[in-house]
């Protein structure tokens, strides 16, 4: 998959784990890596241009003696994912566009 556009969507896939709980980095790769490749190397820059956008916040929280981030999805990212959606059928219709046999 070209990079840019799994950018994107790896992106979307993040806010779209994050809709019904919050949840620290190593779960979020193994929920998101069950449809999309994503490594620690690209989740956490994601994450932070996230967090920097507003799409997210975090907040600590302890685990076997140890502090672990979380992350929690934000009213803006909420409205990414409504935004990202509501582009579907402009997608699918490049995805049309694409795939079609040229006519003569």
């Amino acid at each position: 998959m070209d990079a840019q556009l799994k950018k994107g969507f790896l992106e979307i896939c993040v806010l779209a784990s994050l809709r019904n709980k919050d949840l620290y980095g190593y779960k979020l790769i193994e929920d998101i890596s069950e449809y999309i490749e994503i490594s620690e190397s690209t989740l956490y820059p994601i994450l932070k241009r996230l967090e920097s956008s507003g799409c997210l916040t975090t907040y600590t929280q302890e685990h076997n003696t140890r502090l672990r981030k979380y992350y929690r999805i934000t009213e803006a990212g909420k409205k990414r994912i409504t935004d990202f959606l509501s582009s579907k059928e402009d997608i699918m219709k490049i995805y049309d566009f694409i795939e079609r046999e040229d006519e003569i």
